[in-house]
């Protein structure tokens, strides 16, 4: 996928949407070489590459350090979307603008912004007006962590379904070009793609999306402690790389590397 234009079109033609998340240049190489169809630079980095147990401590600065790292690396084969990182969007329009500003020219093709208050709304508005593509996100905001009272499905009555519907309605005629749903029930997560003209991306919100987003650590089995529900892992990466560790340690301690062929005469 090289523009939003794209999203679309797999929309109208009923084919599903694969995004990965990617935080460095080595990985965006390999997904730029796979058919994976878009990249996402998430605030999930606070998690996977600094070790903070929530995406608050993610900044303007580390989302335009990584976003400029995974440009490099995937260069003009995938379409890069990154995340606002928390409280960016929230303190007033010359500071979104500002934040807007550098993570696209660190890379970015568009910029994910999560919630659906009427602030939110004005706020897509502008961006997008202004040449910024918008990607929304409802459902569980993990920048909402606090308020939400943790990391729990949401939309599970009939109240919070019907305002989670709304704000997809209103975050699509605000302009943005694709919404993603996390953490919401399936049959709720089905009802909003169909409602909606412009696609959804799911995660832990069944198959009925237009698309689906998994984080490359957990999808790689990177985390062995971390399971939820809506994750399936495709390779047991922290069992792989820790037996290439020990063996790369084994041959150095016997002395097996570096052999002659590693070796300068």
């Amino acid at each position: 996928m090289k523009s939003i234009l794209d999203f679309q079109d797999k929309k109208n033609k009923k084919q599903k949407i694969s995004m990965i998340t990617c935080y460095d240049y080595s990985f965006a190489q390999i997904v730029a070489e796979s058919n994976i169809d878009c990249i996402l630079i998430g605030d999930s980095l606070a998690n996977t590459m600094h070790g903070f147990p929530t995406t608050l401590p993610a900044t303007v600065e580390m989302m335009a350090l990584h976003t400029a790292a995974v440009a490099r690396g995937a260069g003009t084969k995938k379409f890069i979307t990154a995340d606002f990182p928390f409280m960016s969007n929230r303190k007033g329009l010359t500071a979104v603008m500002n934040a807007a500003e550098k993570i696209m020219q660190a890379g970015a093709h568009a910029l994910k912004l999560e919630g659906g208050d009427e602030y939110t709304y004005k706020i897509v508005r502008h961006l997008v007006d202004s040449g910024v593509p918008i990607m929304g996100h409802l459902g569980l905001t993990p920048q909402s962590v606090n308020q939400l009272g943790g990391f729990k499905v949401q939309g599970r009555d009939d109240k919070a379904q019907a305002k989670i519907r709304e704000q997809a309605l209103r975050l699509q005629e605000a302009g943005a070009f694709c919404i993603v749903l996390e953490c919401v029930p399936s049959k709720l997560a089905a009802e909003i793609t169909h409602s909606l003209d412009v696609p959804t991306i799911g995660i832990g919100a069944g198959s009925d999306t237009d698309g689906q987003v998994l984080v490359l650590q957990d999808l790689l089995g990177m985390n062995p402690g971390f399971k939820p529900k809506f994750v399936k892992t495709y390779f047991n990466g922290f069992e792989a790389l820790k037996e290439a560790f020990n063996t790369y340690h084994s041959e150095v301690e016997g002395v097996d590397f570096p052999s002659e062929k590693e070796s300068y005469s």
